[in-house]
């Protein structure tokens, strides 16, 4: 094993509004120098703490170690700079490579040109130095590279993860538009949900929100289930280094003293749900039930509600602000002494749940703008009624 304790930068990739979860994350990895970016998080860690960034860390949907930093004015220089690597301390010629590129404020305006000059500057060299080249794989490639110009500055990096890490493998069917693993994760820890009490998501989909919920409950890596991540590739992989931390013992606990449940009113949505959570071999701890919101019955005593209400071809425009409305009576009549989220991104319509919010979040599902409100449901006095803002 590579007893190597070099440590260097790494980016980690996130959603916006989940930049201080994925920190603490990292944190607790033992990584240092933490800065928080938009959508993201630089830290200092050595290979250790890449591989396991990679495999538990919830919030994240990539991690960047960064191989080069340069200015530049124009292609040529991009191409000559990004040549200046030593990329056969990354590749061989028998090997492949796809390069992804973002481009920000710059005067090279179209990010697949730059992926093109960086790639032409890879297999020139290798043309030079071997008279053969690496071949492009944009699919399944040996090596992922990672191009980022803002500005006039430009930094190349290797991609650890390979495939987005929202793609746990568990998921084998989904319904129309889930919410992304990282996010729903994501939200989860936002809520604070302590894993002592009940947890419900009464329009659970394909069963992302209540997957992940068991998940952080039974300390499931989310990296378990994947085969496959970007540096596993690497030329410096170190698969004795890996082994042990995949071997990690994660305290599974056997049995829970609380429940998680989802609901969804789709016959569809609760059978390709349980498959899923078969999948994820976490039958035992999730309850499926078919059950609309307005006849739902969450487990009795206190706990955490958190739903993505549908929209799109699951429900028609018109019947939207009915649909919240629906929502707002549930959580008066239902769910007391539970604390309620809602993710959405229709803001009117979100006014007429009926409650006053304790706390909104926001935090984007993609490039779309979604509020995460909390509403506490209290009975009797207590129980406020007023329109949320």
């Amino acid at each position: 094993m590579n007893q190597d304790n070099h440590h260097f930068e790494i980016i980690g990739k996130t959603f916006s509004g989940l930049e201080e979860v994925l920190a603490g994350e990292l944190r607790e990895l033992g990584a240092k120098n933490i800065r928080i970016i938009t959508r993201g998080i630089k830290f200092d860690g050595n290979q250790e703490i890449l591989y396991m960034a990679n495999y538990y860390c919830r919030t994240a949907i990539r991690f960047l170690k960064p191989i080069a930093d340069f200015s530049i004015n124009n292609e040529t220089e991009l191409y000559k700079k990004a040549g200046q690597v030593n990329w056969s301390n990354y590749l061989d010629v028998h090997d492949t490579l796809a390069i992804n590129a973002v481009v920000s404020q710059s005067l090279l305006k179209h990010s697949q040109y730059v992926a093109l000059k960086t790639k032409d500057a890879i297999v020139d060299q290798f043309r030079r130095k071997f008279n053969k080249r690496p071949s492009v794989n944009t699919i399944d490639p040996t090596l992922r590279i990672h191009v980022h110009i803002r500005n006039n500055h430009c930094t190349i990096s290797l991609d650890s993860s390979g495939s987005s890490l929202h793609l746990r493998g568990y998921r084998v069917k989904t319904i129309t538009a889930p919410i992304n693993e990282v996010l729903a994760a994501g939200l989860i820890m936002l809520s604070g949900w302590d894993k002592q009490s009940h947890f419900i998501d009464p329009m659970c989909g394909s069963g992302t929100i209540v997957i992940e919920a068991a998940m952080i409950a039974q300390n499931i890596p989310p990296g378990k289930f994947r085969d496959s991540f970007g540096f596993l590739h690497w030329k410096d992989y170190d698969a004795e280094l890996w082994n042990k931390i995949q071997k990690k013992t994660n305290n599974l606990a056997s049995e829970l003293s609380y429940k998680i449940v989802g609901l969804d009113i789709s016959d569809k949505a609760v059978h390709i749900a349980k498959q899923n959570i078969i999948s994820a071999g976490l039958q035992p701890v999730i309850e499926i039930r078919r059950e609309s919101i307005d006849n739902s019955q969450p487990p009795k005593d206190h706990g955490v509600m958190i739903t993505n209400p549908p929209y799109g071809e699951r429900i028609q425009t018109e019947n939207i602000i009915e649909l919240y409305k629906k929502i707002g009576d549930s959580l008066k009549q239902r769910y007391t002494g539970y604390e309620a989220w809602v993710l959405s991104s229709d803001f009117n319509a979100l006014k007429y749940i009926g409650l006053r919010p304790s706390r909104k979040i926001k935090v984007y599902n993609g490039q779309l703008e979604c509020k995460f409100v909390k509403f506490d449901i209290y009975s009797g006095s207590k129980k406020n009624k007023s329109i949320c803002n």
